[in-house]
């Protein structure tokens, strides 16, 4: 199985385990990831994701460019109407551990996470154009939003790679630490977000996320209607409850 599924408590983990590939994708590939997305999704007592890939040299590399961008070339694969949304409306956290390699896809997906933390060797890349092709996971159209536009743009057409040290300063990645650390400082993050109460985190990031690039106004009106549902959850009672009573909340996402 290249994507395998684990579950730790309410710790979820993806990993790509496709390592003598470098972690690339195939159309298989992908079918299973949106199908362990949607379990994820769709999962109560699963709340935050820990999305990595198997081995140290790479957490993905991509497409295959065999299997996947040559079928594709070759129309043995047709691309569908409408593009895939990768995790576009999970609004569960969703932590990166980068342990090599994030390129092409790889990097699209780190892009897609919402904490990240990489192995001091990981490298981050857009290759697409040196192989006459451009990304197709949300890459060109997210890179200059989330790091500087005039650095966004050098990765995208020139398709170099960058340093986990370089991504950091960047503003790519939250963190860099040596390879051997990497899960454990990961599975730290996962477990601090799991002290939250889950239904307000999922809440709190989709306001960040539907609020982008739109006006601030409307910013506003979903943030007040989202927040008047965290209000009206039993979590919401528990919280300030376990605070006057000097003890971490028991948070039952309800």
């Amino acid at each position: 199985m290249s994507i395998e599924y684990e579950s730790s408590g309410h710790i979820r983990t993806i990993r790509f385990n496709r390592p003598e590939k470098m972690n690339a994708l195939n159309p298989s590939h992908l079918t299973e990831l949106s199908r362990v997305e949607n379990e994820f999704k769709q999962d109560p007592e699963a709340w935050v994701l820990i999305l990595t890939g198997a081995g140290d040299r790479a957490f993905c590399a991509g497409d295959d460019l065999d299997e996947g961008v040559g079928g594709a070339t070759s129309g043995k694969i047709k691309f569908q109407p409408e593009p895939r949304r990768w995790f576009s409306e999970c609004y569960k956290p969703i932590v990166s551990a980068i342990n090599g390699f994030a390129t092409g896809g790889g990097m699209e997906f780190v892009m897609l996470t919402d904490i990240r933390i990489a192995a001091e060797h990981a490298r981050f890349g857009l290759p697409e154009v040196r192989w006459g092709i451009t990304p197709m996971i949300g890459g060109a159209c997210s890179v200059t939003q989330q790091i500087p536009y005039c650095r966004g743009m050098e990765l995208l057409l020139t398709g170099d790679l960058i340093s986990a040290q370089e991504a950091l300063q960047y503003g790519l990645i939250n963190k860099v630490v040596p390879k051997q650390s990497l899960m454990d400082e990961a599975s730290r993050m996962a477990e601090r977000l799991c002290e939250n109460g889950p239904i307000a985190l999922r809440l709190a990031k989709e306001v960040a996320l539907r609020s982008r690039g739109v006006p601030r106004e409307m910013g506003y009106l979903l943030e007040h209607e989202l927040g008047t549902k965290a209000f009206s959850t039993e979590d919401a009672k528990e919280g300030p409850r376990a605070f006057f009573e000097k003890r971490k909340p028991n948070f039952r996402g309800r």
